[in-house]
């Protein structure tokens, strides 16, 4: 009896680490982020009185093509994963996990994912879903190793779920608000990625990644593009409130957080270092989810 308890045991333990193995590839802090900014873009989209019934069909159809794209991803760095301490133990540099068994979870999740979108939602968030998979494993993936234009490539498809969201609840294309959102987004992603690469940048380089922080040792370029990036989130983030009566504390909220992410994108721009990046990078991960969140407090238009 005790022999049989110990194999169910077993048994257990093995499902419970295969299930974390599934859930790794999907990368679900970034699967979280996406249905994150979907959620938000969505209630701002209908100015605070969303479509609850709409975003939780977007949500779940979004979490399956998003966990799709990633285990893609990590299909086909594979064998860059295999290089740097920090994916070394991903599931299937590893061994954990096969090849076959990692297309299975993709297509699977693509297909499913896309199609309930299509028919839960709408056809043009599917397809916004799909072009989001599309440039992020057929042009921003094949592209880390060979240019370090990747990083505003994957900005485009890092940014794309913001419309997905607005297309979500059928929102007004009139309303500049969404491409506000998508700016937000797409910019906000440089000053956050060069403070990630510059960290990285030996465990990059090892593996042979061409990002700016390792085909230019001097950091200008990474430098300049943090700064830029940092710099043009400041007037379309006060676009996404726009004219919004009654809104003065939200537009203080939102300047003043983008000032202090600039702030910290100057002092890496002028010294790049492993303690101005990693200030960097807190600065990114507090002025983004902070500023979607305070454009859930926006007054109701009308």
């Amino acid at each position: 009896m005790s022999a049989s308890v110990l194999t169910y045991d077993e048994s257990t333990e093995t499902s419970r680490a295969r299930f974390s193995d599934y859930v790794e590839l999907t990368k679900p802090r970034i699967s979280l982020m996406v249905m994150v900014s979907v959620a938000i873009t969505a209630i701002v989209a209908r100015h605070g009185q969303p479509d609850f019934l709409a975003i939780v069909h977007a949500l779940v159809g979004t979490l399956l093509t998003a966990g799709s794209a990633s285990a893609m991803n990590q299909w086909m760095e594979r064998d860059l994963d295999k290089v740097m301490p920090r994916t070394k133990n991903r599931p299937l540099p590893a061994g954990r996990i096969s090849s076959l068994q990692v297309m299975v979870l993709v297509i699977t999740s693509f297909v499913v994912g896309a199609g309930y979108l299509a028919v839960m939602v709408n056809p043009l968030t599917a397809g916004l879903s799909i072009l989001t998979w599309v440039i992020y494993i057929a042009f921003y993936t094949p592209m880390k190793t060979k240019t370090p234009l990747n990083t505003a490539v994957g900005a485009i498809s890092g940014a794309l779920p913001i419309l997905m969201g607005w297309a979500a609840v059928e929102g007004s294309w009139t309303d500049a608000r969404w491409a506000a959102l998508f700016l937000v987004m797409f910019f906000w992603q440089f000053p956050h990625f060069m403070a990630i690469a510059y960290l990285y940048r030996k465990q990059y380089s090892e593996a042979g990644m061409k990002m700016w922080t390792v085909v230019d040792p001097s950091q200008r370029r990474s430098g300049i593009e943090a700064v830029v990036g940092a710099l043009a989130v400041l007037p379309v983030s006060l676009a996404t409130i726009g004219s919004i009566p009654d809104s003065g504390v939200q537009l203080v909220i939102v300047f003043g957080l983008g000032v202090f992410q600039l702030v910290c994108a100057i002092r890496y721009c002028m010294n790049a270092n492993d303690t101005t990046a990693r200030k960097l990078l807190r600065a990114s991960l507090i002025y983004l989810p902070l500023v979607l969140f305070t454009l859930l407090s926006m007054p109701m238009a009308g």
